[in-house]
């Protein structure tokens, strides 16, 4: 838990632990603090030891990430829109083996652009659904249902720069 409030005082955000989430709005009583608590109590219906649920693991650190940039690397902005435009856009089938593979790319990637950097969406803005709304799944279909459409909204709040990513991914599949 030190490394997101270590991130966000380099980034220098000040996180409230009063109210809902300052960053994607979720209604908790003690802001960005009990977000990240109670982030994976959406996900109680899936096995990640399952590998059918993988893929709802991969998109929803994606979009929680991506709701929740002031307390990641700018990098990280990179990697999880990119990878949420891999499996949505162009429909990879994701697996553990591809994420240090993506990593390593970009690694080299930012080398040429260390000036680059994508245009994050205001605070609220990054999709109406957020992790907290996972808790309302009754069952493991509903909650892998919901977090399509969670990674999907937040995936669409982030347009202005899916022409980036989408040049990322294409050179990522090329190599």
């Amino acid at each position: 838990m030190q490394d997101f409030i270590d991130q966000a005082n380099k980034n220098g955000i000040i996180l409230l632990d009063k109210g809902r989430c300052q960053f994607c709005g979720a209604n908790y009583q003690k802001g960005i603090f009990e977000c990240m608590d109670n982030y994976n109590n959406g996900l109680q219906f899936l096995d990640f030891n399952n590998s059918e649920h993988h893929i709802s693991r991969f998109l929803s650190v994606d979009a929680h990430a991506l709701q929740h940039p002031e307390i990641h690397g700018r990098w990280s902005n990179h990697f999880h829109l990119t990878r949420l435009n891999l499996i949505l856009e162009k429909k990879q089938t994701w697996n553990y083996k591809k994420s240090p593979l993506l990593s390593n790319y970009l690694n080299v990637y930012k080398q040429n652009r260390p000036n680059e950097f994508l245009a994050v969406p205001k605070p609220l803005e990054r999709g109406k659904i957020t992790a907290k709304d996972l808790t309302k799944a009754t069952t493991s279909v509903e909650c892998i249902e919901q977090i399509k459409k969670w990674a999907d909204k937040v995936y669409h709040s982030w347009s202005p720069n899916h022409s980036i990513v989408s040049q990322i991914a294409d050179g990522f599949l090329d190599n």
